[in-house]
């Protein structure tokens, strides 16, 4: 004698095909529904890291999208006045002005090297903060970049004696 259940097939089968569809269906919308908030996240977050003499030329470094720039700051052009600084940056002969909202303060001056965060507007560069102090970490991944604009740095302290 026999004594297991009987089913009928169709509806066996049924069941089975709803229950492996919702886990999936919810692991798809999961997985989109986060991949669009992270694209979104990383696309606001990053600040393309330009030197002046890429500003139009290298990819990143074209148009208004917010941009870090770094050069040194030119002698004689700084000019502060009780809402904003104004100076020009530059780098490898390449120069541009810089409109910085505030006063730099700190170690900030002329013929320092120093990082701008901002975006370009009819031909200036917005700045909304600076950046004058290399951390070490900075020194190791740029290397070469920082030695440069040292280089430029100290030849215009030598021009300033």
């Amino acid at each position: 004698m026999d004594l297991t259940p009987r089913t009928s097939p169709e509806s066996s089968d049924i069941s089975k095909q709803k229950r492996r569809w919702l886990p999936i269906l919810v692991i798809v919308l999961a997985l989109t529904g986060g991949g669009v908030v992270v694209t979104q996240f990383l696309t606001s977050a990053i600040d393309y890291y330009c030197n002046v003499d890429e500003i139009g030329v290298r990819d990143g470094c074209i148009g208004t999208r917010r941009i870090r720039i770094q050069g040194i700051v030119e002698e004689g052009s700084l000019t502060r006045d009780s809402s904003a600084s104004s100076f020009v940056l530059q780098f490898n002969k390449a120069r541009i002005d810089v409109m910085y909202s505030g006063d730099p303060g700190g170690i900030f001056q002329e013929c320092v090297p120093v990082v701008a965060h901002g975006r370009m507007r009819n031909g200036v560069f917005e700045s909304d903060r600076i950046e004058v102090k290399h951390s070490n970490v900075y020194v190791e991944k740029n290397e070469s970049r920082f030695t440069e604009a040292n280089k430029e740095a100290a030849a215009c302290s030598i021009l300033k004696d």
